[in-house]
């Protein structure tokens, strides 16, 4: 989860809302990113998604089956049914999120039994930090606007 918060620094860094992902297999790291929708003119360029795109060219399959994803935000829907698509086997994630999270706080996707597939989900894992990060930059998001 630090590899992951220190790629959201990187997005933050870039005017991006700061999340970042790290996908691992077997013990060894598939793809670290950041946000990257500003960057990329693409509203599917969140941090999940990118290093499933990354993970699947990295094993050459679309399905990456074992691997653990860590997230510093609760994925949105878009993100949670790529995951689950994916065969993500395990999920972390920091810090909730209470408008959009497709995981936990709105919807509970990765592990729905109405699925093919579940996703087995760990929250919280340093949310203090995460939560802490994403609160100053759209506080100081705010405070620009002002």
């Amino acid at each position: 989860m630090r590899l992951a918060l220190e790629q959201a620094r990187l997005a933050e860094a870039a005017g991006e809302v700061p999340v970042g992902a790290v996908l691992v297999d077997h013990g060894r790291i598939l793809a670290a990113t950041h946000n990257a929708p500003v960057a990329l003119h693409d509203p599917t360029a969140h941090a999940e998604i990118l290093a499933l795109r990354a993970g699947g060219l990295q094993l050459s399959n679309y399905r990456l089956p074992g691997a653990t994803l860590y997230v510093t935000l609760e994925p949105c829907i878009m993100c949670a049914g790529a995951i689950v698509h994916a065969r993500i086997g395990t999920l972390v994630f920091g810090a909730r999120d209470l408008r959009f999270g497709g995981v936990r706080s709105k919807f509970a996707l990765a592990d729905s039994d109405l699925l093919n597939h579940q996703v087995t989900v760990v929250e919280g894992v340093l949310g203090d930090i995460c939560s802490a990060m994403l609160q100053s930059f759209f506080a100081g998001k705010r405070n620009a606007g002002s």
